[in-house]
């Protein structure tokens, strides 16, 4: 053994680097990639475990939950080369993170690498040379209650997974997932948009008028029609979803009233009735929290949650923030101190009170509590400092982050508000009142670093809201002064639905309901938009009509399941484990096997799944869009029925697709007829194929509009056995098949297109050099080129019909990248890696855009994109695909089978 060698290890490279800077050459700083262990696959389980305890959940629930973990397939090379480190040291630091998920990571290498070292647990949620050294000097032991947290909360979501998804795939499709936060938050977007599928607008007039008083020196100002003979003029608020208003007690204006008002006050004398100010203050904002930040950052720099939380994770690993999963709002006393001296410097001594403010609570269902969200060090770098370090995303997430947690610090806003009211007597002898308000800011306080942002609202051009706006300033005025009125204008409105959430509103209601943890929301919108159940559309998340038939079943069937409430009292339960309030094995056992008493109200997820009885999937998948039509949620996509309309002689009833593009609010019963008059129902005969004498028709099939040719059954000798008639079927000719372009549809598809497409594949040459023949053909990934075994992929569909020989033989003269694909010009060059001392480029793939270095590719996940990706990033990618990379397989030495068991804490 190295005499004083030492063995950190932590999650990831880049951190693993950042430490390793402020560390001595005695340490040795490696990362785990993450988690080396987790529970199997059941079909990954060794055989003779197939069939026992761990065979249904690779959980034993009959005996206390125990769980079997396995080192994931590609850490066995990363955990060999810790155990090759350990040998070699007398010290071992686990530096993960210091949450939950951080500390069952440490937990698991404890249990694997079986160290007989010493073992310290060293904890940060800063990455500084001064908080490294604190850590080093104030290690501590594991946490067995957070590790029985995080282990309570993945078997809780394995047994929730593998009961509930298998009914999903039964009835609704295969593939399907159900989870404990993820079929809850997809709940809330499918009410959401019911709300807005039931909502009927109503329309309401107002009447508005420009005013001034005799000053001419004075501004001129906007005010709205308030009042009518001493009833409150109706505004959107005032209406329900159902069109109706909410109380009969205001005047609701329509576009005659209106416009005869605004006739009677041309000549109307108007003064101002009643004129009242107050102070004005606002408070800044608290430091970012996970959950403040994701919303944040959605609002002001239109990131998704995922983007966010996968750049602040980058900013932490390498130096720049504290630790981007917490749930405090709280700054330290050094982070107060460095805030304050920031904001004297950049703004002025009055910009800062005399005394530092204090943030402090919890989000409900929150998480153990960290320090907010902040730049990192004693002393914060201003993004002007930064600026060279960091580029795009990081430095804009950073630069957000600057600005809330140095406004936090500063003093409030002060000003006045006015609201004036105005009257006058039209010519019809009706008293009306007109209103207006403003706001003046006489000291602007953290408003000049930062002002928070807020969610869309349905009602952001009432009143209430033009109030909010800062410097609408109304002229110096009394009781009783005269005003003159010009540009009295009557405006029609309509009432707006419930808004679609963003994702910046959605976490923000999970957070509020205590659902979940804030640290996971980004995953979890993530996972129900990838699943199909969600998509976006702006910012804003639509949800399919395959979430719709899911959250049918599962409210029908699960109903305690994706209760809202029963969902948070989960969270503060889990959260009471962690604490040490609760047992976990006792938990777990009232969760899937019920309280014992045999009620309804004490049944077990065991007992509800297999007292589920008979679901009618065609009725789960059903949804009614009105007189007589239904939309059903196929396999191959929803499609919509008329059952009101006359059947077809085969029986079945009139039948069209619905487009995807097309949201679930915007399917009403006018556009389901539309869709179901155009388009072609049944084959659409495009002609005769004047070479094969064979009908040609198009059809809209399950993967999409086709053309085919007719063939006259085949002449099968019934006196064969079934078995031969069979194969003498399949012996038969087929039909030419081929889809249509993209380009073409079946409205506008002609006989000449269709005998085109059948003529696929075409024969464009012979390869002089090999003699092999060179075809051009339309496959599943689309079209491309075919040389015996060599295929290249063409620039477009109709690149099919056009290649010419001398064009094929270029395209095969180029090198070949990857499944077939020919070599493309780099999408952006990135610089030279620091591993491989090659350059880096973003390339476009098959499967999507790229990051490489002729070496080792990486997918770009979905928060980055060729435009927004920065080198720093690409870097990381690299590293996570090397460092996750499987060890080259042997062949492996003959030995007895050694005897698999459970892994479980002592």
């Amino acid at each position: 053994m190295s005499a004083g060698r030492k063995l950190v290890i932590v999650e990831s490279p880049a951190k693993a680097r950042t430490i390793a800077g402020y560390l001595g050459e005695e340490y040795d700083v490696e990362a785990s990639v993450g988690h080396i262990r987790d529970l199997p696959q059941p079909s990954e389980l060794p055989a003779d475990m197939k069939k026992g305890p761990f065979g249904k959940f690779a959980v034993d629930v009959d005996n206390g939950f125990a769980p079997y973990y396995v080192v994931d397939a590609d850490k066995r090379k990363k955990v060999s080369e810790l155990k090759k480190l350990l040998k070699d040291s007398d010290e071992l630091f686990l530096a993960t993170d210091e949450d939950r998920e951080g500390e069952a990571i440490a937990w698991h290498l404890l249990q694997e690498l079986k160290p007989k070292v010493p073992v310290k647990r060293m904890v940060f949620h800063e990455i500084t040379r001064e908080a490294i050294q604190r850590a080093l000097a104030n290690t501590r032991e594991l946490d067995d209650r957070l590790v029985d947290a995080q282990e309570t909360r993945r078997i809780l979501d394995r047994l929730y997974g593998y009961e509930v998804s298998p009914v999903l795939w039964r009835k609704v499709r295969q593939g399907l997932s159900a989870g404990r936060v993820q079929s809850v938050a997809t709940r809330l977007v499918v009410e959401r948009e019911r709300e807005r599928m039931a909502f009927v607008a109503a329309d309401y007039w107002d009447v508005t008028g420009t005013f001034a008083v005799q000053d001419s020196a004075e501004p001129s100002f906007n005010a709205r029609l308030s009042s009518v003979d001493g009833q409150r003029v109706a505004s959107g608020r005032d209406f329900l979803d159902t069109g109706q208003l909410r109380a009969a007690d205001v005047a609701h204006l329509d576009e005659a009233r209106a416009t005869s008002l605004v006739a009677g006050l041309v000549d109307a004398s108007f003064s101002v009735a009643s004129l009242e100010t107050k102070p004005y203050t606002r408070r800044p904002a608290a430091p970012f929290t996970t959950s403040t930040l994701q919303q944040e950052a959605s609002r002001k720099l239109r990131m998704a949650s995922r983007a966010t939380m996968r750049t602040a994770q980058g900013l932490y690993e390498n130096g720049y923030i504290t630790y981007m999963r917490t749930d405090s709002s709280s700054l330290s006393t050094q982070a107060i101190d460095a805030a304050r001296r920031q904001a004297s410097e950049l703004y002025g001594a009055e910009y800062v009170p005399d005394a530092p403010r204090v943030y402090t609570g919890k989000a409900k269902g929150a998480q153990e509590a960290h320090e907010a969200i902040r730049p990192a060090g004693d002393h914060f770098r201003t993004p002007a400092q930064v600026a060279k370090e960091l580029s795009g995303d990081q430095f804009r997430l950073y630069e957000l982050i600057w600005k809330r947690t140095v406004a936090s610090q500063m003093a409030d806003a002060r000003g006045q508000t006015a609201s004036v009211r105005l009257g006058a007597t039209a010519a019809d002898g009706t008293d009306v009142l007109f209103s207006a308000s403003g706001t003046v800011i006489t000291f602007r306080g953290f408003l000049a670093a930062y002002e928070e942002g807020r969610d869309d609202s349905r009602y952001d051009s009432s009143d209430d809201a033009a109030a909010e706006k800062a410097d609408a300033r109304l002229p110096r005025m009394a009781e009783g002064d005269p005003l003159s009125a010009s540009d009295l204008t009557a405006d029609g409105h309509r009432t707006s639905p419930p808004p679609r959430f963003t994702e910046a509103s959605l976490v923000k209601a999970l957070e509020e309901r205590g659902i979940g943890r804030p640290s996971t929301y980004a995953a979890t919108i993530s996972v129900i938009q990838d699943r199909g159940y969600v998509t976006g559309r702006g910012q804003a998340l639509v949800p399919s009509w395959l979430a719709f038939a899911v959250t049918r079943l599962l409210e029908e069937n699960f109903d305690w399941l994706v209760d809202y409430d029963f969902t948070a009292e989960m969270e503060e339960d889990l959260d009471a484990i962690a604490a040490g309030d609760k047992d976990r094995v006792a938990w777990l056992s009232r969760f899937y096997f019920g309280d014992g008493s045999g009620n309804e109200e004490g049944e077990g997820l065991r007992d509800l799944v297999a007292n589920l009885g008979d679901i009618d999937a065609r009725e789960v998948n059903s949804i009614p869009i009105g007189e007589g039509i239904v939309l059903r949620v196929g396999r191959y996509g929803p499609y919509l029925e008329d059952s009101l309309a006359e059947p077809a002689e085969d029986g079945t009833t009139r039948r069209a697709s619905v487009p995807e593009e097309l949201a679930p609010d915007e399917l009403t019963v006018a556009k389901a007829r539309e869709l179901l008059e155009t388009q072609p129902e049944g084959d659409q005969v495009l002609g005769t194929d004047p070479v094969a004498g064979t009908p040609i028709v198009a059809r809209n099939g399950r993967y999409g509009p086709y053309v085919t040719e007719i063939l006259p059954d085949p002449e099968i000798d019934t006196s064969l056995s079934a078995a031969a008639q069979k194969r003498a079927l399949a012996a038969a000719p087929k039909p030419r098949t081929a889809s249509l372009f993209k380009s073409m549809s079946l409205q506008s598809v002609t006989l000449d297109d269709a005998l085109m497409l059948l003529s696929l594949p075409r024969v464009v040459g012979v390869d002089p050099e090999s003699g092999t023949e060179i075809t051009a053909q339309n496959g599943r990934y689309g079209p491309y080129l075919k040389k015996g075994t060599d295929s290249r992929t063409l620039a477009s569909e109709e690149a099919l019909f056009s290649t010419t020989l001398d064009e094929a033989l270029a395209i095969y003269a180029q090198p070949k990248r990857g499944r077939g694909a020919t070599s493309a010009p780099p999408l952006r060059e990135l610089g030279d890696d620091p591993t491989s001392e090659k350059p880096i480029t973003v390339k476009e793939g098959r499967f999507g855009a790229y990051v490489t270095d002729g070496v080792t590719n990486r997918t770009l996940p979905r928060d980055l994109t060729p435009e927004s990706i920065t080198r720093e990033q690409a870097i990381e990618l690299l590293v996570e695909k090397r460092a996750s990379a499987p060890a080259k397989k042997k062949a492996p030495a003959k030995r007895a089978p050694a005897k698999s068991k459970a892994a479980a804490k002592k």
